[in-house]
C-alpha cells in the first residue's frame, strides 16, 4: 500500500515487462476469439515523467529515455514504441509513459475485456479517471491475490492472461506469488499466467523459481535482464518475466525483444536470458 509507481515508471525493469507485455498481447491477438486480461496491481495506469516523483529518482531517462533515444527502433520493440510514441503525441509531446493498463487496454479489439485491480486509494481513482469512458476495462478495488480466485475463470473469455506485476515491499512476496501463479493456473488452465519479479540477488529468484518447479509447475519460461551481476541484495540490478503457458515460440520472440533493449540499456555489463525452467 505504501508502494507508489509514479517514482519508478518507465525505468529498465518497466521497459523490458511492458516490451515483453505487448508481445503477449499480439499473440492473443492473432486468433479470433475473445480474450480477458486481469491485471492484479494496476497502478494509475499512465504515467507523466516530467511529474516530481518521476523527477525525484530519475529512473526513466536509463529506461525509456534511453530507448528513445537509439537512433533505430529493433523490429522486436516497433509496436510497443509506437504505442509510447502515440502516448506522447497525444499528450503534445509532454512524456507521459503508459504502465500496463493503458497498454493492455489500447491493444484491445472489440469483445477483449482488460479487469484491473489496484488497493491504494488514491491510484485507484487515477486508473477509474483514466477509463471512465471504456467499457472494456473495469477497475476493482480489490487485493490482486484475492482477486484469483474471485474474478477466475473470466467470465467473458474461454482465453486470456494474468499479468502479476506486485511491488515486492513484503518479505514473503516471492511465496505470494508462487502460490498466485499456482492458483491462477488451477482456476484459469487455459490462460497464460505472467509475473514480473525483482533480480537484486540470486537466492530469492532461484528460490522462487525452484518452489514452482517442485509444486509440479510445468511449462514455464523466465526471461531476465541484468544491468550489471546481481550480487547486492540492496539494489534492484535486474528484472524478470516469469511465463506459464506461455505462446508457441514465444521463447524466440522474447530472445529478439531482450536482444533489441541489451545495447540500448546498461553501462557495458547488461546481460540477458531466456530458460525453460520446466518444459511443457
Amino acid at each position: 500500500m505504501n508502494y507508489r509507481h509514479s517514482y519508478h515508471a518507465g525505468n529498465f525493469a518497466d521497459v523490458m515487462k511492458h516490451a515483453l507485455l505487448t508481445a503477449l498481447i499480439d499473440s492473443l491477438c492473432r486468433k479470433p476469439a475473445p480474450f480477458s486480461v486481469l491485471d492484479t496491481h494496476a497502478g494509475i495506469g499512465l504515467y507523466d515523467l516530467s511529474g516530481p516523483e518521476a523527477q525525484a529518482t530519475g529512473e526513466w531517462r536509463d529506461g525509456i529515455g534511453r530507448v528513445l533515444d537509439a537512433p533505430e527502433t529493433a523490429p522486436a520493440l516497433r509496436h510497443w514504441l509506437e504505442i509510447v510514441r502515440t502516448v506522447i503525441g497525444e499528450h503534445e509531446g509532454r512524456l507521459f509513459y503508459p504502465g500496463s493498463p493503458d497498454l493492455i487496454a489500447r491493444l484491445l479489439r472489440p469483445g477483449d475485456t482488460l479487469t484491473c485491480c489496484e488497493l491504494h486509494p488514491e491510484d485507484q481513482t487515477h486508473l477509474r479517471r483514466l477509463f471512465r469512458h471504456n467499457g472494456s476495462v473495469s477497475v476493482h478495488g480489490r487485493d490482486g491475490y484475492e482477486a484469483m480466485t474471485a474474478l477466475l475463470p473470466p467470465r467473458a473469455a474461454k482465453r486470456g492472461l494474468v499479468f502479476m506485476d506486485p511491488p515486492f515491499e513484503r518479505k514473503d512476496e516471492f511465496q505470494r506469488v508462487t502460490g498466485a501463479i499456482i492458483t491462477a493456473r488451477r482456476r484459469f488452465p487455459a490462460g497464460i499466467v505472467a509475473a514480473w519479479y525483482p533480480i537484486k540477488h540470486r537466492a530469492p529468484t532461484r528460490a522462487f523459481l525452484n518452489a514452482l518447479k517442485d509444486a509440479g509447475q510445468r511449462n514455464l519460461l523466465a526471461m531476465e535482464l541484468t544491468l550489471r551481476p546481481p550480487l547486492d541484495p540492496a539494489r534492484l540490478n535486474g528484472s524478470g518475466l516469469l511465463v506459464a503457458n506461455p505462446p508457441f515460440r514465444f521463447d524466440e520472440v522474447a530472445r529478439d525483444i531482450l536482444a533489441a533493449l541489451r545495447p540500448c540499456l546498461g553501462d557495458g555489463e547488461t546481460e540477458s536470458s531466456v530458460e525453460w525452467i520446466v518444459p511443457e
